[in-house]
């Protein structure tokens, strides 16, 4: 396993990250498989307080109990579930976050986090009082480090410009190129690390069914998918390795709910690939940019 630096945090990271969301807690290989993750090189696992109302996290505190010296753990915060359970409010506000912070702690079993990421975002929320709360939980120990998780170029670009942000989570695959248009190459020279989501596009990269994706219609999707194999890699290694091969991105968080998708992971991880090849699959994979959020 190779590690890189997270941005400015200071942090280490493997460049292939555990993606916790699809672990549900009646997984009974959930413990099994972050354990196996540990012993195998990945050092960085993601969860967030909207996952299964928090139990997520609960789930990643108790797998990475005795070991957490080991990990470096990324939750995220914004998404606040009503008292009746019946869904989520949107609630970026200083008194939330200072206040969510305690519970996720609680949950993992931890008295910090090393990632704090604001879950989602849009161009019309406090953004001056929600980086305060950030700067607070930092002054205070709660958090080594704090960013966002964001699709939205505008979004992006005003945190980039207010805060001290280390990383932003991004969509970024061959099928989403998005960020390339302009905010991958922004991250990169403020020193702010890149955690790409959605490496494998919904498993369309890895061998799934072929369906529309983003603006992509299936026939469009199934043409590129048949002339996207390589003879060495499995689907998966390769849009991986292609994503970790744009210099800005930090860690491929990849989502893993099984032990073949964890030996996929581990395996792209220990792969490599070229520029030719690089540019092969740029080629096939034309880039479409963002329409709205801009």
């Amino acid at each position: 396993m190779q590690f890189r630096t997270l941005g400015n945090s200071g942090l280490s990271v493997s460049e292939v990250g555990f993606g916790c969301m699809s672990l549900k807690p009646d997984n009974a290989e959930a413990s099994y498989l972050i354990s196996k993750a540990i012993d195998s090189g990945i050092t960085i696992f993601d969860t967030a307080d909207l996952y299964d109302k928090g139990g997520n996290e609960i789930l990643v505190g108790k797998a990475v109990k005795g070991k957490r010296n080991d990990v470096i753990i990324s939750s995220k915060v914004g998404n606040q579930w009503r008292n009746d359970g019946s869904g989520w409010d949107w609630n970026p506000t200083k008194s939330y976050i200072l206040k969510a912070i305690d519970a996720s702690l609680k949950r993992l079993h931890t008295d910090y986090l090393d990632l704090y990421l604001l879950h989602g975002g849009t161009i019309d929320d406090p953004i001056d009082e929600t980086i305060e709360a950030f700067e607070i939980l930092k002054t205070s120990g709660k958090i080594k480090a704090y960013g966002i998780s964001s699709i939205r170029p505008n979004v992006v670009r005003e945190y980039v410009e207010r805060s001290n942000i280390s990383a932003v989570m991004t969509q970024f695959s061959l099928l989403d190129r998005r960020p390339e248009e302009d905010i991958l190459q922004l991250l990169e020279s403020k020193n702010i690390g890149v955690l790409a989501r959605g490496s494998v596009a919904g498993g369309l990269l890895a061998d799934k069914e072929p369906k529309p994706y983003l603006d992509w219609s299936e026939i469009e999707i199934a043409d590129m998918i048949s002339r996207f194999k390589s003879e060495t890699q499995t689907p998966s290694e390769t849009a991986i390795r292609w994503v970790l091969a744009h210099k800005a991105v930090s860690c491929a968080m990849v989502g893993i709910r099984t032990e073949n998708q964890l030996m996929d992971a581990m395996a792209s991880a220990g792969s490599k690939i070229n520029q030719s090849e690089i540019n092969r699959l740029s080629d096939l994979f034309p880039p479409k940019y963002y329409k709205d959020h801009r």
